[in-house]
């Protein structure tokens, strides 16, 4: 036996696809890391910004402290060539925008160690650091990074480290800076202390940013910056925020679970109360099922609507079923019982009856098989008429039925008249349906004592959309309908010639027939006689 897999509850489903819609955002910025490079960049930001300030006041500095070396033409290192071509067409504004990403750009191992000099350092540059030394550590105070200034030969003149006198040449950035070149690089971090707390101003990240600038006198390098700092990280950004974090969190916890409760109402009410009313009808009440009084969404609007209205249809059909068979079962007793009576007397009395009396229940026996094979036929015919359907493609000139139809009661001795002329149109049923509709209420008009019937076809019908139906009237001279029978004529079983062999179906299967092509039938107003409508959909294709 295989077990079924427990269901979940759609509102719990629903309340997970929330949650997990929820948490999409923050795992897709994790994964890619978006805000950390942008921590990264606001890092270099401001390190580009800190080592034009120190450019600026070595310049100044340098300027009042060795004016004679500020004018030789000769002091300090000449750009390279790609760099003094672009700053050959560079105006005076020189903005530097933030490059690193993380995404992009590799992460280099921690700089390598300072080394002795090669020189002594140049003399106004030692001056002019010995003069920024100790804004240099002013300035670290509060912007928290570390700043180096190395002359022309790398040798650091002023920092906020212990470097001071050795030389940077070992660091790339350095090198490239004496070019002319502006520097920005990640670089592996190896703390030297314990992971600092979440809310202390020590960083904790695995990388630092480092800046490196030409310090430049008109077009000639005279020193260089080095500015290095760790972003902050984006635990401590989330820390910092954690207040916000949490309300915003809960915020949307709170939205999730009341768009949740919101749309399991809309939608998982209305799903229930359908089941519940579903349970009841399978439990055998009737009438139960109806539309929803106030659904919240059109999709539950419609489905209630149309379960009511399959409801209905199935309770109309069980009635109808149970009706139906109660009919039959009815209609079949009857020939059945006087079948048997006659069997049983036959066996017992045979031997004792004569000719005439043995010849008369043969008769009986007969007629009783006659009336049960045209109740079968019947019941046949009008099984066919109601699950017939109809199809697009099926056309029928209505005026050669009608005549052939004329023509052959015409033989058997029904007087049935044509009203000429007939419109030359064609119904949308095919040609069989349409004998098997006039079949039957020609011989019902024979079965009730007509003899005589006039056929008469009407097309366009006055009273109807144009173009749409015409119009099949067959009247006849027999003795009518009553206005208590009216309403029921068209009730399966229903029939006033049962002793003439009526099996009350010949007008249902005709009722069913043209429902199932879309024609209607009704009782027409006649003086005399009975006089019925029918009305038919014509064919596309309806003029001959």
């Amino acid at each position: 036996m295989v077990r079924s897999l427990p269901r979940l509850k759609l509102r719990y489903l629903l309340l997970a696809v929330n949650l997990t819609a929820l948490w999409l955002p923050l795992l897709g910025l994790e994964a890619l890391r978006l805000y950390e490079s942008a921590l990264v960049r606001q890092t270099e930001s401001e390190l580009v910004a800190q080592a034009a300030f120190v450019a600026a006041s070595y310049r100044a500095a340098l300027a009042r402290l060795a004016p004679q070396a500020v004018a030789d033409p000769a002091y300090g290192l000449p750009l390279a060539t790609p760099w003094r071509e672009q700053y050959d067409h560079e105006t005076r504004w020189r903005p530097r925008p933030a490059q690193l990403d993380l995404a992009e750009d590799p992460v280099y191992p921690p700089p390598p160690e300072t080394i002795p000099p090669s020189s002594p350092p140049d003399p106004h540059a030692q001056a002019t650091g010995e003069e920024l030394q100790s804004l240099l550590h002013d300035a670290q105070v509060i912007t928290l990074a570390g700043i180096a200034i190395a002359d022309t030969q790398g040798t650091v003149v002023a920092t906020t480290g212990p470097s001071l006198g050795r030389s940077l040449m070992a660091l790339e950035e350095v090198q490239r800076a004496l070019t002319g070149e502006h520097m920005s690089r990640l670089r592996q971090r190896l703390p030297d202390s314990e992971s600092p707390a979440l809310d202390s101003i020590s960083r904790g990240a695995r990388l630092r940013v480092f800046v490196a600038a030409p310090v430049l006198q008109g077009q000639r390098i005279v020193a260089v910056t080095l500015l290095w700092r760790t972003p902050i990280s984006l635990i401590q950004v989330l820390y910092g925020k954690r207040y916000h974090l949490m309300l915003a969190t809960a915020l949307l916890l709170g939205t999730s679970v009341i768009m949740s409760v919101l749309t399991s109402f809309a939608v998982v009410r209305p799903l229930q109360t359908l089941v519940s009313l579903a349970q009841r009808v399978t439990a055998g009440e009737q009438g139960v099922v109806v539309a929803l009084a106030r659904p919240v969404t059109r999709e539950a609007a419609e489905l209630s609507q149309a379960v009511a209205t399959m409801a209905q249809h199935l309770e109309q059909r069980a009635d109808y079923i149970r009706a139906f068979a109660a009919h039959v079962s009815h209609e079949f007793k009857t020939p059945l019982a006087a079948i048997r009576g006659a069997v049983e007397l036959l066996r017992d009395h045979i031997g004792t009856m004569t000719l005439a009396e043995r010849e008369r229940f043969l008769g009986n026996l007969d007629q009783d098989a006659e009336r049960l094979e045209r109740l079968v036929r019947r019941l046949l015919e009008l099984a066919r008429a109601d699950v017939m359907q109809a199809t697009l493609t099926d056309s029928t000139d209505v005026a050669t039925v009608v005549r052939q139809l004329a023509i052959h009661y015409q033989n058997i001795g029904l007087t049935a008249t044509v009203l000429e002329p007939l419109p030359r149109v064609k119904a949308a049923m095919s040609e069989d349906v349409l004998e098997s509709i006039l079949t039957n209420l020609l011989d019902n008009t024979r079965q009730h004592g007509g003899d005589t019937v006039t056929l008469a076809v009407t097309y366009p019908v006055p009273d109807a959309e144009l173009d749409t139906a015409l119009l099949i009237e067959v009247s006849d001279n027999g003795p009518g309908i009553s206005a208590a029978n009216a309403a029921r004529v068209f009730e399966p079983f229903f029939t006033t010639a049962r002793s003439r062999g009526g099996t009350g179906l010949g007008l249902a299967v005709v009722k069913s027939l043209l429902t199932a092509h879309r024609g209607t039938i009704q009782l027409g107003e006649t003086s005399t006689g009975t006089r019925m409508q029918i009305r038919l959909p014509v064919s596309r294709s309806s003029q001959i």
